[in-house]
């Protein structure tokens, strides 16, 4: 039974929109909701499969009674109708590559602060790995939380891959697609709390969240990520966009 909760218009609109839609031709193994606190600023960190894990994801929280802000790349708020939606929502626009990278973090941990949940692509955009694995993850997860001190929850998400393939254009409606949404316990970040916050003591923590989101992956899949992870600054794809786009 979905749980009342407390949004604004936007937020509702969007959801009286898409919740129909994802109960059609999705069948959902949600797990370890449990593990997400009730009230006060949690990020909640989940790996990137699909153009359509975001709308998933979402859904798995607002039933859940969390509904949360998330980091979005700012393209999507130029959309017709779809970005004025997000915006009124109360999202994030993040400018990737570029110095407007600074303020989405800096609303990132306003938001944390004010007792808000926040969704994390620690990866930044759809994974690379040809077998949808988590990649290597950017800092700015770690920064998040050393800076407010909330808890990380991870997640692992699986299913999403098959309603839109990694930017295919294609949708798959039937037969429903199971999807997986599992939370973990908050992560243990106290060895690096009081630490001065460094580039090697972020790639730790960036690391550690990584982990645990592979691992949780592992048991939803039944089978092993590969021993090096899909490092996207060592490989010659574009670090953002379509990377199945034949080059001219």
């Amino acid at each position: 039974m979905a749980v009342r909760v407390k949004v604004g218009p936007y937020y509702r609109f969007a959801a009286l929109i898409i919740r129909p839609l994802l109960f059609a031709i999705t069948k959902r193994d949600w797990r370890g909701f449990e593990n997400v606190p009730k009230k006060g600023g949690v990020i909640v960190a989940v790996n990137h499969i699909s153009h359509a894990d975001p709308l998933v994801f979402a859904h798995y929280l607002f039933d859940n009674g969390r509904p949360g802000r998330f980091l979005a790349k700012s393209g999507l708020f130029s959309v017709p109708i779809v970005g004025r939606i997000i915006r009124g929502a109360g999202q994030i626009p993040v400018f990737r590559e570029s110095d407007g990278a600074h303020a989405a973090y800096m609303a990132a941990v306003e938001a944390v602060k004010g007792g808000e949940l926040l969704g994390v692509y620690p990866e930044a955009t759809l994974t690379r790995d040809p077998h949808h694995w988590p990649m290597t993850g950017k800092t700015g997860v770690a920064r998040i939380a050393l800076e407010t001190g909330a808890p990380v929850i991870p997640v692992a998400q699986w299913g999403a891959q098959e309603i839109i393939g990694t930017y295919a254009k294609r949708i798959k409606l039937f037969p429903r697609t199971l999807v997986h949404v599992h939370a973990g316990p908050a992560l243990d970040l106290s060895p690096w709390l009081g630490k001065p916050i460094n580039q090697q003591v972020l790639i730790e923590v960036t690391n550690f969240v990584m982990d645990a989101i592979t691992s949780m992956l592992e048991e939803i899949r039944g089978e092993k990520a590969p021993a090096e992870r899909f490092d996207l600054r060592k490989s010659d794809l574009p670090r953002t966009g379509n990377f199945k786009k034949k080059k001219r």
